[in-house]
């Protein structure tokens, strides 16, 4: 793990500062920028610079996407938070109410795999049409012929 001791000077950072404090690659703080999650300026030798409240930010993302939040709701979720100062406890607590939701069926989902996982692998139907885990009542039928479910598996995970 990278060193925290890391020299700040006033509020401004470097993009190796943040990456240090944070334990996030530079080209991932790099990514982030470029799908909005964060924001730099360029000082007058084109450098990135952060204010510190990125260090903040970048926490928050990288926790949320270890709970399996997607990176397009985590830019959803911080695009409502202000930009032109560090964000206050009542804003991260409007956050975590958005995201409880989405984690309450996410358990609800891994509750069900739980308890039904021996009975599916075990069951030899092959038929997705029944299969009360993969494809409740059915509900795959009305996206059209083909692997639906799996498709929707896959595209979740390119997501994440």
């Amino acid at each position: 793990m990278p060193s925290q001791n890391v020299k700040v000077t006033g509020n401004v950072l470097t993009v190796g500062q943040v990456a240090k404090r944070t334990g996030v690659a530079a080209s991932a703080l790099r990514f982030y920028e470029a799908k909005g999650l964060i924001s730099s300026w360029r000082n007058d030798g084109g450098q990135r610079r952060f204010s510190r409240e990125v260090l903040r930010r970048v926490s928050v993302i990288k926790t949320a996407q270890r709970l399996g939040i997607k990176l397009s709701d985590i830019a959803e979720s911080l695009s409502a938070l202000p930009r032109n100062r560090t964000p206050t406890p009542e804003d991260w607590r409007q956050l975590s109410r958005h995201w409880q939701q989405h984690l309450d069926q996410r358990i609800e989902q891994l509750t069900l795999l739980r308890d039904q996982l021996d009975g599916c692998i075990g069951c030899g139907c092959l038929s997705l049409d029944i299969c009360p885990l993969q494809n409740p009542d059915d509900e795959a039928a009305k996206a059209g012929p083909g692997p639906v479910v799996f498709n929707e598996v896959l595209e979740g995970e390119r997501e994440a």
